[in-house]
Parts: C-alpha cells; sequence; structure tokens
C-alpha cells in the first residue's frame, strides 16, 4: 500500500460520460442515469483498502440519511488481474455484506478514473443538479492511522450545503488513501 493524494480534479468540471457493469446485477449502468436534474455522487472505492473499509460505516451513513435526494454511485478502477479480491465477484459480496444497494461499478478500462484524475482510494465526487463537479477530495481528516474517528464531516457539509442551494465553499483538501492499482 503506498499513501497516495488525490490530484482534485478542476472544480465546475463536468461528470464523464461513462458505462459499466454493475456488479450488483450485472447490468450496464450508464452516467445518463445520474443525468436526472439530481446531485450525485461518485465514489472511486475498492474492496480491499484499509482506508476505504475505515469508511464502510460513514458510506453507509451518508446513503442512508442522502440516498433519497443524491444518486449514489461506487466505482473501483482497481486491476483486477492483480487484484482479484477487488473483482466483480467479490464487489457483490462486500455490498451484500455492508447491505448497500446503489450501483458499484467495475471500471476494468480504468478510463473513468484516468478522466476523474483519481488517484487513491478513496476519492468522492460531488456534483450538482447540472452535472458539473462542486466537491472532490476526502470525506473528513481520519484515516486508519491517525486515530480519529471517521465522521464525514467534510463531505457531509458539502452535501448538506448543496442540497440546502448555496455554494459549496472552495476550501477543500485532497483525499489520501492507496494508490490506484494500474495495469
Amino acid at each position: 500500500m503506498a499513501l497516495t493524494y488525490s490530484t482534485m480534479l478542476p472544480l465546475g468540471t463536468k461528470m464523464p460520460d461513462f458505462q459499466l457493469k454493475n456488479a450488483l446485477d450485472d447490468k450496464l449502468y450508464t452516467s445518463s442515469t445520474l443525468m436526472n436534474a439530481k446531485p450525485s455522487l461518485i465514489m472511486v472505492i475498492c474492496n480491499h483498502c484499509p482506508y476505504v473499509i475505515h469508511y464502510h460505516d460513514e458510506i453507509k451513513k451518508l446513503a442512508n440519511d442522502f440516498g433519497h435526494k443524491i444518486d449514489f454511485v461506487a466505482i473501483s478502477s482497481n486491476d483486477i488481474i492483480s487484484y482479484p479480491q477487488d473483482g466483480p465477484a467479490e464487489m457483490k459480496a462486500l455490498f451484500h455484506n455492508l447491505k448497500l444497494s446503489f450501483p458499484y461499478l467495475l471500471d476494468e478500462t480504468q478510463e473513468i478514473a484516468r478522466e476523474l484524475q483519481a488517484e487513491c482510494t478513496p476519492e468522492f465526487y460531488l456534483y450538482d443538479n447540472n452535472d458539473m463537479l462542486v466537491y472532490r477530495g476526502r470525506m473528513d481528516d481520519s484515516s486508519p492511522r491517525n486515530n480519529i474517528n471517521a465522521s464525514a464531516k467534510d463531505l457531509r457539509k458539502a452535501m448538506i450545503t448543496l442540497l440546502n442551494g448555496k455554494s459549496v465553499s472552495f476550501d477543500q483538501q485532497p483525499s489520501t488513501g492507496c494508490n490506484i492499482k494500474w495495469k
């Protein structure tokens, strides 16, 4: 595991177009599903990263608190040949165990990770009703290494601000985690 920081895709960037297989039902899921005048949260995660695992409970809380107002999508872009624990069957099992039902997409070509300028897991991308990026970076300042409890305070604040029709602060911090396992 190499500690990596996100590169912070420029705010105002349009959500990338994608068509990826959902590991939960093996159906293709497209970005057009998210382009519905509703905010969207895209999470670049994987199964085995301790930084992502550290946030499992917070991801569940966010989905419970905001899933009816914001579309949630998780994307795994890791090389599943070198990291088979991040493969589709394992993705499906993880979400089943966590009782998460939003799409968990496999980015086998790693094209979407590149378009998002994703560097690590986890990274969070919040898009407004017009599919424009308003927040990217970390969930909060906790990590599996620093003895700070996960709270999702940074991401939660951005989501609440967006839903209240206000501008999300430009003061955003990069995410830290495991590097994406590139092919």
